[in-house]
């Protein structure tokens, strides 16, 4: 039985669920389109054809062709059409099956004669009001931070901030304000009377959580690996250049020391890079879904960790799949006035760099989650943690050998695992070919600074002491 086939029945055999469903070949095309739409307005999932729609048993489908003629015909009645993958045709215990494939995070909110359906259950159900807007936000459609806030007039807003984001423009003095502020987008003209945006109440208002309570950080530090009664914590409040601010001098109070070879030289840096930190939060801070006000962003520094959760799933099309090259900004004025303030590059999330920054220091790769309607980014320190440079031994020696970067990568990570490997290595620099990093590690031994230890996939190399 092909791979193919086996997953297959391992999905029928789990059951239908938000994500999987199934029916004969004989379903009407309008119940096909129906199902096809909750789940793109849900989290994606697997349709089957050929599947008796009660007791999961295989019948198979007579024309394949035909079948798929139909899947597409469904696909056309969502408003908009809806493109999907190419349908596969998988024969399972002889029986032909059509599977199609829904994916996650599409980019539009699609609708079926008018009505907006979800996936609940399963079954497809109209989308209430609450959840039908909270969707248009999330993918784009509707963008929270360009709607008028409530009452809210430009006396609202801190000009003294303003000007000094003139300033950072390179302005002239006798720039207007409001029409620098308009062109951003974060004013909009309402019976011919400018009125600020959420975004300007969150870039330049003189008190922002009045409007958006939640739109702050709480930042804790805790002893150990969990969350306890024992910690140090600070709401971070302001505007959102402020909470960057803010959030970056409690990061570089409350981390630890640790000693680190940087290239071939000891040094004492923080626990985390502040890079990977810096990166984390402003991706926090600049991309949360502001229309969620039930919590706020949270910043958790464990003994072993460094956690920050930011309110609301991944946006548009970015899924976790997709995350360190998708390109979609849910707050787009937001991540432009702080791009135009050096906080953030317009042109994406930084998550790569926190990638790179953490590969760099031999640090574990960071992990992504989207837990709980919120999306959570943990970095990892060293497995073995140095506290002082006095556990390091000293390899400024090494540094008349003229080694490569990728060889004082290769001696920083003996520092810490006592041993290394081709595996190892490669890992270390997987954009190199093997064979390069054969003759990397082949000349630290005739050099005299490593020790093969072992023959064919069993070997291994130490430092020489």
């Amino acid at each position: 039985m092909s791979t193919n086939a086996q997953a297959l029945l391992d999905l029928i055999a789990s059951g239908m669920s938000a994500t999987l469903h199934w029916y004969p070949e004989d379903v009407a095309i309008s119940q096909l389109a129906a199902t096809l739409v909750g789940m793109a307005n849900a989290q994606g999932g697997s349709l089957l054809l050929g599947v008796s729609p009660r007791a999961g048993h295989i019948l198979g489908v007579s024309d394949p062709v035909e079948e798929i003629d139909r899947i597409f015909q469904a696909a056309l009645l969502s408003d908009p059409p809806l493109v999907l993958p190419v349908p596969q045709v998988v024969v399972v215990d002889g029986s032909t099956l059509i599977r199609v494939s829904v994916p996650a995070g599409l980019p539009h909110v699609y609708s079926l004669e008018g009505r907006y359906l979800e996936r609940s259950g399963r079954r497809e159900t109209p989308l209430s009001a609450r959840n039908l807007r909270a969707l248009l936000v999330a993918r784009g459609v509707i963008q929270f931070e360009a709607r008028l806030a409530p009452h809210a007039t430009l006396d609202d807003l801190d000009f003294e901030q303003v000007r000094a984001y003139l300033a950072a423009l390179s302005l002239p003095d006798q720039a207007d304000p409001a029409i620098v502020l308009q062109r951003r987008g974060c004013l909009t003209a309402e019976n011919g009377e400018l009125r600020p945006t959420y975004a300007a109440l969150l870039l330049f208002g003189k008190h922002p959580q009045q409007w958006l309570p939640n739109a702050a950080v709480l930042a804790a530090r805790f002893p150990g690996m969990a969350i306890s009664d024992e910690f140090v914590k600070q709401e971070i409040r302001g505007t959102l250049p402020d909470q960057l601010r803010q959030a970056e001098t409690f990061v570089r109070d409350h981390l630890r020391s640790v000693a680190r070879l940087v290239g071939l030289t000891r040094q004492e840096t923080p626990e985390y890079p502040l890079e990977a930190v810096r990166e984390l939060l402003v991706n926090a801070i600049a991309h949360r879904d502001y229309s969620q006000q039930g919590d706020t962003i949270h910043l958790h520094i464990f003994a072993d960790r460094l956690e920050v959760h930011s309110p609301g799933g991944l946006p548009g099309p970015v899924t976790l799949d997709n995350l360190l090259e998708a390109r979609f900004s849910r707050n787009a004025v937001i991540a432009q006035v702080l791009s135009d303030l050096g906080f953030v590059e317009r042109l994406g999330y930084g998550l790569n760099r926190v990638v790179t920054v953490m590969k760099r220091n031999n640090l574990p790769r960071p992990r992504f989650e989207e837990i709980g309607g919120s999306f959570r980014v943990t970095l990892f320190g060293a497995e073995t943690e140095l506290t002082t440079s006095a556990s390091l031994p000293d390899l400024a020696r090494y540094e008349a050998f003229d080694l490569n970067p990728r060889q004082a990568r290769a001696l920083g990570f003996l520092i810490n695992k006592a041993r290394i490997t081709n595996s190892d290595y490669q890992g270390l620099c997987p954009e190199v070919s093997a064979e390069t990093l054969r003759r990397d590690l082949a000349d630290l031994v005739k050099k005299g600074i490593l020790i093969k230890v072992g023959s064919k996939r069993a070997t291994y190399y130490i430092l020489k002491r």
